[in-house]
């Protein structure tokens, strides 16, 4: 079905969700269908990743506990396949090591079982605004650098002092982020907001887990530090010997 208002013709997003469960599948499909979306519906992860890899999405809402192939395992399939298709991870395991493992596995957002549709509905429109804003990055610089790391955002490689450091991609959009926002102090909520896409919960330390991991790799091997905490206000990338 297409939608007509005046001249403009708007096709209705495409979203694959993969859910095992039916009666949390029929849930959403229905409350998405209400709002105008087309939904895709697989029951199992080999199928789900056989649908993502033959067909263009829009976004992908993903259990990440599924037979026959999990949801990290498809996400990472998606992420091999396609760099740009959102993707939304939903599961009842809701600790930060589970929050990290989703997202290092190329998910885009993370959201713990039980939840309101209503907060899934913002979390997709979310993710569909951010990914069709995307061909604006076109005119940003390809290579980033500060003090001797360099940062080449279309290769997607970071070196220090010419040394090659390799970062997952979560970090590797950290990173992105502090060097484009060198001497700023950014809070947690900012960082939240523009690496994850997501809203800050206060009740996770991911963040931080996150900052300590590039920390380790950026910084540990070398005298001078450049990432720093601003105590009760968040993080800072700037020399400091």
């Amino acid at each position: 079905m297409h939608y007509f208002y005046g001249e403009i013709q708007i096709k209705p997003m495409n979203i694959l969700l993969v859910e095992d469960e039916p009666k949390v599948a029929a849930f959403i499909q229905k409350g998405l269908q209400e709002n105008s979306y087309t939904v895709t519906l697989a029951y199992d992860g080999f199928y789900g990743s056989k649908l993502a890899m033959e067909n263009p999405y829009d976004l992908v809402i993903l259990d990440v506990i599924l037979p026959v192939q999990s949801g990290l395992e498809v996400c990472k399939n998606i992420r091999s396949h396609n760099q740009h298709v959102p993707i939304l991870m939903l599961t009842a395991l809701g600790t930060t090591d589970d929050k990290v493992l989703g997202l290092d596995s190329g998910a885009d957002d993370y959201l713990v079982k039980p939840f309101q549709f209503s907060e899934l509905l913002a979390r997709t429109r979310a993710l569909l605004r951010r990914n069709e804003s995307s061909p604006s990055k076109k005119h940003e610089p390809r290579i980033l650098q500060f003090t001797d790391v360099v940062l080449d955002l279309e290769g997607k490689t970071v070196t220090r002092a010419e040394i090659p450091i390799k970062l997952t991609a979560r970090e590797f959009k950290l990173l992105e982020f502090l060097m484009k926002n060198t001497g700023k102090v950014l809070d947690r909520a900012t960082i939240a907001e523009n690496v994850w896409d997501i809203n800050f919960d206060t009740g996770t330390n991911m963040i931080d887990v996150y900052v300590n991991y590039l920390r380790n790799k950026l910084d540990k091997p070398f005298p001078d530090k450049l990432i720093h905490t601003v105590v009760g206000m968040g993080y800072v990338m700037r020399l400091q010997k």
